[in-house]
């Protein structure tokens, strides 16, 4: 089985100390944004289509672990060693609220209507912060048994999905009584938790695990063992048949979602990868690592056989994916200046491309 196809992903630096969490917009009619929380203080804004940095936001004073865009990618948040949660205007980067807490904040999340900010950390409590008052004091719901690390919403806002830094399990809280109603149990703590796109499914990692939970049910779907401690889990969102996973290994590797195989493993960082995201529309991913970098992988054709080419892999994108993945295409090949194309089979991707746009 042919995978040897070196992947040259688009290289984002700008972060001067390791990055620790990724967050993708929804698509809106600008396009899609990659926010990314880093140790420097600094979260990023990004095009989460070409990587190309939009924005510093500049105001923390100690390190950010997590960061996070509205529904419309008008506004953006962020937790921070500092004691505060902040909240951004995303188009100017200036701040408009700072929330201050009294340990380090290591997890912030808008609602889906964006007009709530969730915020966790240290102190073991999780606030509610009503944007259209910020003034007034947040909501509490029932303490987290532990040190909270991940936060995330679901059922329209009406759950909240948390685990925590010192022991295992995800928590769920029934945001109108708000108590906690569900517990996912793990063996170790939980580092990424993701809600896939459709509600569908819950995504953790946790130690060298990946599981996929029923998001209605709580049922455990799917459990995969790593070949290596993990820190970051995320499902293809458009077709869910594949996911990601990054760890100490300082790889990224693809899985099949249905057997657990892996597809592809992509080498490039210098450190152990944090956090990895899909884009909104599948059609990428993103990773973050110790190394301070953000890479962004092109997921490539949706069938799993890449061994004939350039030209061949175009044309997949093209019937499988529609115009989506000829965008990407043409925007890798852009960007990469055809490195890895050359002569007949870079026409033939050419011609492919040109049929695709029209």
């Amino acid at each position: 089985m042919d995978k040897k196809k070196v992947a040259v992903p688009l290289v984002c630096h700008g972060h001067s100390r390791p990055v620790v969490d990724l967050f993708y917009s929804p698509t809106t009619p600008d396009g899609f944004f990659l926010i990314s929380a880093s140790k420097d203080s600094s979260p990023m804004l990004r095009n989460g289509e070409t990587g190309d940095w939009i924005g510093t936001f500049e105001g923390h004073k100690g390190a950010v672990w997590s960061s996070c865009l509205d529904t419309n990618a008008l506004r953006a948040a962020s937790a921070s060693a500092d004691f505060t949660a902040k909240v951004w205007d995303a188009l100017s980067g200036d701040e408009l609220h700072s929330f201050e807490h009294k340990h380090i904040v290591r997890a912030c999340a808008f609602s889906e209507d964006t007009h709530l900010l969730l915020t966790g950390g240290l102190e073991k409590i999780l606030r509610i912060y009503d944007l259209n008052r910020p003034d007034a004091p947040p909501r509490e719901v029932d303490k987290s048994p532990g040190s909270v690390r991940t936060l995330a919403w679901l059922h329209s806002d009406q759950t909240i999905l948390g685990s925590c830094t010192d022991m295992g399990g995800v928590r769920l809280w029934d945001v109108r009584s708000g108590k906690i109603v569900q517990t996912l149990e793990t063996k170790s703590s939980v580092t990424s938790a993701e809600v896939s796109q459709d509600g569908r499914y819950i995504t953790t990692a946790d130690g060298s695990t990946v599981k996929f939970w029923d998001a209605n049910h709580f049922g455990l779907v799917k459990s995969y063992n790593m070949s290596c401690t993990v820190e970051s889990a995320s499902l293809e969102p458009k077709y869910g048949n594949k996911f990601i996973a990054g760890g100490e290994d300082m790889w990224v590797h693809v899985y099949d979602f249905h057997t657990g195989e892996e597809i592809a493993c992509n080498k490039g960082h210098h450190g152990p990868v944090h956090c990895v995201r899909f884009s909104p529309g599948g059609e990428s991913y993103a990773s973050g690592s110790e190394d301070g970098t953000i890479r962004i992988w092109q997921t490539g054709p949706l069938t799993n056989d890449e061994s004939d080419g350039g030209a061949t892999a175009a044309a997949a994108n093209g019937t499988v994916a529609g115009k989506v993945k000829v965008s990407a295409a043409e925007e890798v090949s852009k960007k990469i200046e055809g490195f890895h194309i050359s002569g007949d089979e870079g026409k033939a991707k050419e011609k492919d491309e040109a049929a695709g746009k029209e």
